[in-house]
């Protein structure tokens, strides 16, 4: 498969278990957007929404993800923005980039919950979706779970 240069979007409930290339997963009862990495690798992509995380920014038709997709954990280290429903291809970021990019996002985590790594716990028990429940092994269940 090669690279995508545009996405459809679906909003779910509950995330499916196979996802669809070219198809961005949105679940805003578990705050959640799942897609394939668009560059055809397969590997999922799980992006949290939260104010420390992406954003999701809808606007009738289309959908955008703020900040942009650097799949950095992955073997293709694909980056790229989703915009507007579109894919905007980006360079790859070197790796003393990506640390600095990771130690900021755990900066912005650690101001915001006042902790270095906030607990899935912690993170559901600020949530104003929250309900208590005992977590489950995979990620899908542990999304499921976090309303």
């Amino acid at each position: 498969m090669k690279k995508l240069t545009a996405l459809t979007h679906e909003f779910v409930e509950f995330l499916p278990d196979q996802l669809e290339d070219g198809m961005l997963y949105i679940s805003i009862p578990y705050a959640t957007v799942a897609h394939k990495c668009c560059c055809g690798c397969g590997n999922e992509v799980v992006t949290p929404l939260s104010p420390t995380d992406w954003k999701l920014i809808f606007i009738g038709e289309t959908v955008s993800l703020d900040p942009s997709i650097g799949n950095w954990s992955f073997p293709c280290q694909s980056h790229y923005w989703i915009r507007n429903n579109g894919v905007r291809w980006d360079y790859q970021w070197s790796k003393p980039k990506v640390e600095a990019g990771r130690a900021r996002d755990q900066k912005g985590k650690q101001d915001y919950f006042g902790t270095a790594q906030p607990s899935f716990q912690t993170v559901r028990e600020q949530s104003p979706v929250a309900e208590l429940q005992t977590p489950q092994q995979s990620l899908w269940q542990k999304l499921k779970w976090w309303k």
